[in-house]
């Protein structure tokens, strides 16, 4: 490889050290003194690439003259020294390589020339759903369920491992992507072979992207790594840089110390309040002060996890002696700990006392006002105080709210029988209900009624829900609006996390002791994201009371914070769906967007992993637990939160006797072993993969047949149809749902069809390595609302000018074979929640060439340019409904075949039916091309970042 260093920066660290590209070497052109870190990260970045082909000394000079609160209009290319990938979202990339490779040989190109030039880690860990609970059987369980679902995928990695350079798998039953990367895999500072073939070593900042949104997790450590599509990221395993706009870096400034009561969930949720209200969308966020002396890496790590929760890029914290003890606690060698230190002191990355660097906008946070606190029922950044949350759910779900007496009425028959159709839909959780309902809930021990119907603290609302009372497994328990039907200690975002994760240990211990015990009502599971936290919660003598309020080990994965809770008890479904109870789920994830978790729980609410265990002692969220009892001990006398929650120097002690470095070494020394099903799956042989025919799982996607050495050039669009007309804050849950397949939708026809039965469909998460799955599966989510069909939920639309109604794949097919293109119709916020491609994937198979929106989330809107499908937004101040359309409209497109650039406007037509097929009334507005670079241009005229990227390679090759 032939690198120039055109800023003489290239110099040795020290005696012994490998060499660095020092940023003093382009002091004169920036004041470093005062530039943010991420600044810094992303100067090195340039500063080392530059001279080697892709990264020009131009780009230097260009992201070198930020300046703090002057915004400039500018792209800068990233590249990141590495790709972090989960498996749902790994799998559909390993078949985009594999589908490349054959492109590559239709092109007349060598297919080996398709292989990741940057080192790649891919952790399974979506893929578990807590089949079974309650019982220490469950793991086994459902990790055994896990294989038996998903073999040929997991086929797929294995093969991947072997065809391809630098791709390394953590097997199922292991840990949460990003658990293992904090824990783990980061470097902090990269120590490599000298690129250029020297004999030398080199030291750079550690930086990735990753295939999941909660990538930022690691930016804790001071590692810039952010949530890419999988279709970027695909990009940068073959060598392609990354471009973004000039940072616009947010500084939020710490002052103070948590008091007593209040945990780190407490502290993000407070902080995705200010960061949402203030705006940081696209942003960077850096954290600086004093109040970070007293801020554990744990409790840092927690809130760079929830950064897309509040719509930052990155949320990055400077590298200081919490970060060398971190890495001393998880077993860093020493070495690596010198060489971190010494670097990020030589850089200026290391944080100095005081208000921190220079920003384009700051904040300011108190510690000491952060108070304990919920998020919900539907969204992350709707934060919600302990003392308001009876009041919040009483708000948000009036229904079925009666006075006191009325309430007292003699509870129903017990409800139970088939579960209805819309629970078997069990969006998104991934499987249908009826196979766990028979197999999948050992009974749990006998729960003391909660004293929760006559609350012993004072009554805040003499009204109350009434209630039905309901078998379950030979108990007899009262359920209404306002219980928790799903308790889960899950997701990385706290598992990572000893501090909250032994108060929950300790509090289910007091719990225990006071004889206090869970409903048998109440879906219980705890899944962190490493074995290093079970191993320290035995230790400590904590798991015995864990599971004996049911919190038994259900895996190691993400299961409820991405909607695998699995099914309700039967029972217990059809006493919600019967009696339109509105139940709720707490868990400690990061994201509770509406149907997400489970279909059945209208209410869910983010908590800290202690309040987790509270809730399930409790039995409802509609309650004051700073006023109001858990429920009544064994000496009949009602227990208060306050009495069994755990003391902060009681946490420290138990946390300081129980985790060591060994704990971290041991755990992660076999890390990608794997079990004996692991080790036994036959691996495909041939660098080229054999798609096999009759597979439901993987199959050959279309997105390169057809491919030229040369792109068609763009026209513009004319004559385009409404596909669907959307709201605000439609989420990629909703565009490409991960959740489980119904078997009356186009995608569980179509499975049937190819002999596979509702029992064995798994869930479209699953099934993202096949495309005619997941095409029938855009637009699948049974909470889509889509105004071209009034009062109706799901995945519906009309065809026009006629007005049949069918479903979304039906209706676009149709379109298809009449020659029509399609846009889409939305409000703001359009593909917020996860980093998923197949969402853009999904609209362009289905003949989407546009979508229209007032705004768009930066991940999803970067999806779409590299599927060919362009983003449009709506000027300021204008939107469908100010302009008057409905979506029942042609609509015309101008000034894309000539003469276009970055966030031209574009012209558009909109010729209204008037009921009869001939043209009506006619709209003419401008909307803004969403293509945010030169580099977004190129790859639109291209049809998408993979055949750019493809014809690149092959013109190189």
């Amino acid at each position: 490889m032939t690198q120039t260093d055109p800023f003489g920066a290239r110099g040795s660290l020290g005696p012994g050290l490998p060499d660095i590209w020092r940023l003093a070497a382009i002091g004169d052109r920036i004041d470093l003194e005062r530039a943010p870190v991420t600044l810094k990260i992303l100067l090195e970045n340039v500063l080392r690439h530059a001279g080697g082909g892709l990264v020009e000394a131009a780009d230097v000079e260009t992201l070198a003259s930020w300046r703090a609160g002057a915004p400039a209009e500018a792209e800068v290319p990233f590249m990141p020294a590495r790709v972090l990938l989960q498996d749902f979202t790994g799998v559909p990339a390993v078949v985009d390589l594999a589908v490349m490779r054959d492109a590559m040989a239709d092109l007349g190109g060598d297919p080996a020339l398709v292989n990741p030039l940057v080192p790649a880690d891919l952790v399974i860990d979506h893929s578990v759903q807590v089949d079974q609970f309650g019982t220490n059987a469950a793991f086994a369980f459902n990790v055994e369920r896990e294989y038996e679902r998903n073999g040929e995928r997991y086929q797929l990695l294995r093969w991947a491992q072997t065809a391809f350079r630098d791709l390394r798998v953590v097997p199922p039953g292991t840990g949460i992507v990003h658990q293992v990367n904090l824990e783990f895999l980061a470097s902090v500072v990269t120590d490599a072979p000298d690129p250029t073939g020297g004999r030398g070593r080199i030291a750079y900042p550690d930086t990735l992207v990753g295939t999941d949104s909660h990538t930022t997790m690691i930016n804790a450590l001071g590692v810039l790594g952010y949530g890419v599509g999988g279709i970027e990221a695909e990009a940068v395993l073959l060598g392609q840089p990354l471009y973004q706009p000039m940072p616009r870096i947010v500084g939020v400034r710490l002052h103070g110390e948590l008091p007593k009561g209040s945990t780190a969930t407490d502290l993000v949720l407070v902080v995705t309040q200010l960061l949402r209200a203030h705006g940081v969308v696209g942003a960077f966020v850096e954290f600086a002060g004093d109040g970070l002396s007293g801020l554990a890496l744990a409790d840092r790590a927690t809130i760079s996890n929830m950064s897309p929760e509040f719509g930052a890029t990155a949320t990055i914290f400077p590298i200081d002696d919490e970060t060398i003890a971190y890495l001393r606690l998880t077993g860093r060698t020493a070495d690596r700990l010198a060489l971190v230190e010494a670097y990020a002191r030589e850089q200026g990355l290391w944080r100095q006392p005081g208000g921190g660097p220079d920003f384009d906008e700051v904040l300011e946070l108190d510690l000491a006002s952060v108070d304990p606190s919920v998020a919900g029922p539907r969204r992350p950044q709707d934060r919600v105080p302990l003392t308001a949350l009876r009041d919040n759910f009483r708000t948000n779900f009036p229904e079925g709210l009666m006075a006191l007496d009325d309430a007292a009425v003699e509870a129903r028959q017990p409800a139970g029988g088939e579960v209805e159709a819309s629970s078997a839909e069990s969006f998104p959780a991934s499987d249908p209900p009826s196979f766990a309902a028979a197999n999948g809930r050992l009974s749990k021990p006998t729960a003391a009624e909660p004293a929760v119907d006559r609350p012993v603290g004072p009554a805040l609302d003499d009204r109350h829900y009434r209630s039905v009372t309901v078998d379950v497994d030979g108990q007899r328990a009262t359920l209404r609006s306002g219980s928790v039907a799903i308790a889960a200690i899950t997701s990385c975002t706290n598992t990572s996390n000893p501090t909250v994760m032994v108060g929950a240990g300790l509090l289910a211990r007091n719990a225990v002791a006071r004889g206090l015990s869970v409903s048998p009502l109440v879906k219980t599971s705890l899944a962190p994201g490493s074995k290093a936290v079970t191993t320290y919660l035995a230790t400590a003598g904590l798991m015995a009371p864990l599971e004996r309020l049911g919190f038994n080990l259900a895996g190691y994965g993400c299961t409820t914070c991405i909607g695998n809770s699995g099914p309700l008890d039967e029972s217990i479904a059809a006493a919600i769906e019967e009696n339109d109870l509105v139940v709720a789920a707490v868990l400690s994830g990061n994201r509770n967007f509406e149907g997400r978790i489970h279909p059945l729980a209208r209410a869910s609410y983010l908590a800290s992993p202690p309040l987790v265990v509270a809730f399930a002692l409790a039995g409802r969220v509609d309650i004051d637990l700073t006023l109001e009892p858990l429920g009544k001990g064994s000496d009949g006398r009602p227990v208060m939160l306050s009495d069994i929650w755990p003391s902060s120097d009681e946490i420290r002690r138990v946390i300081g006797s129980s985790i060591d470095p060994e704990l971290f070494r041991r755990t992660y020394a076999v890390v990608f072993d794997g079990d004996e099903r692991w080790q036994a799956l036959p691996i495909p042989a041939g660098d080229r993969y054999d798609w096999q025919a009759e597979s439901t799982y993987v199959a050959k996607p279309p997105f390169f047949d057809g491919l030229t050495a040369a792109a068609a050039e763009v026209r513009d669009i004319e004559g385009a149809r409404v596909l669907a007309v959307l709201g605000d804050s439609v989420t990629t849950d909703h565009i490409s749902p991960a959740g489980s397949i119904a078997p009356w939708s186009p995608a569980g026809t179509w499975l049937q069809e190819h002999g596979v039965g509702p029992l064995d469909f798994n869930s479209y998460g699953a099934r993202r390595g096949h495309h005619e799955v997941m095409i029938r599966g855009t637009f699948a989510n049974i909470r889509l609302r889509n105004s071209l069909i009034e009062g109706k939920e799901g995945p519906y639309t009309v065809h026009l000018p006629d007005g049949d109604e069918g479903f979304i794949y039906d209706v676009a097919m149709r379109y298809g074979s009449e020659g029509t293109p399609l846009v889409v119709l939305a409000g703001r916020e359009y593909g917020t929640g996860s980093s998923r491609d197949w969402a853009a994937k999904g609209t362009m198979l289905l003949g989407v060439r546009a979508v229209l929106a007032e705004s768009f989330e930066r991940i999803h809107r970067s999806n779409l340019v590299g599927m060919g499908v362009l983003p449009l937004q709506f000027l300021p101040g204008d939107s469908a409904s100010s302009l008057g359309l409905t979506g029942r409209e042609t609509y015309s497109i101008h000034g894309l075949a000539e003469d276009l650039s970055p966030r031209k406007r574009l012209a558009i037509v909109a010729r209204a039916d008037d009921g009869t097929g001939s043209a009506g009334g006619e709209r003419r507005f401008e909307a803004i091309a969403r293509l945010d670079g030169p580099i977004d241009v190129g790859y639109y005229q291209q049809g998408g970042i993979l055949p750019a990227v493809l014809r690149r390679i092959a013109a190189s090759g």
